[in-house]
């Protein structure tokens, strides 16, 4: 996989672009917080964890204690309890469904729409989040089963519209406007239909 820059840390970008675990729990905290923040929670996890951030090992800790590590200053996540047991049931479903093999979820799909089914079938993974990890797995990782631009709609078009698209701190920037600019355009759309 080549080298992603998704959170402005070398060493946290590092364990992404070398750990498919930390970057798809990257995807999963990737709400109501920075993207760089969440992308970069798999490393602060990983030191907390003493360097073991896999499936097994997530999975074989005590939720509660999980919770704990999520918990601990500065919080790694802006909702560490409930990130905590997605994390959890994550790792736990790796574990069962996959053999622990997170590369699994994606190696050998026969077209994009598989890929897509099987990170929606991943606790905390909906539509859109799955949607956006296609378009991520897509672009930067080489993972491209016929029909992935499809599957992860708007997402995997040209431009600068999600975490799928951050390549350096201006694209960062870039898609960051563009999720601004929904916001206020939803907003808006809200209010004149009020």
């Amino acid at each position: 996989m080549p080298t992603l820059t998704l959170t402005g840390e070398p060493d946290a970008d590092r364990l992404l672009s070398d750990n498919a675990f930390a970057l798809l729990v990257g995807m999963l905290l990737d709400q109501q917080i920075a993207m760089e923040q969440a992308f970069g929670g798999p490393a602060r996890l990983a030191e907390r964890l003493g360097g073991a951030l896999t499936p097994a090992a997530v999975a074989a800790l005590d939720p509660d204690d999980l919770e704990q590590v999520f918990r601990e200053k500065p919080a790694l996540h802006r909702y560490p309890g409930s990130m905590a047991k997605r994390v959890h049931a994550l790792a736990t479903a790796l574990v069962e469904d996959y053999d622990g093999d997170t590369e699994a979820v994606w190696r050998d799909v026969a077209d994009g729409r598989e890929l897509k089914r099987r990170l929606t079938d991943l606790p905390g993974f909906g539509d859109q989040k799955s949607r956006i990890f296609v378009a991520l797995l897509g672009k930067q990782c080489g993972v491209t089963p016929d029909g992935w631009r499809e599957a992860a709609g708007d997402y995997g078009l040209d431009g600068h519209r999600s975490i799928a698209d951050v390549v350096d701190h201006d694209s960062l920037l870039e898609v960051r406007a563009w999720k601004q600019a929904k916001k206020a355009r939803a907003k808006a759309e809200a209010e004149a239909g009020s």
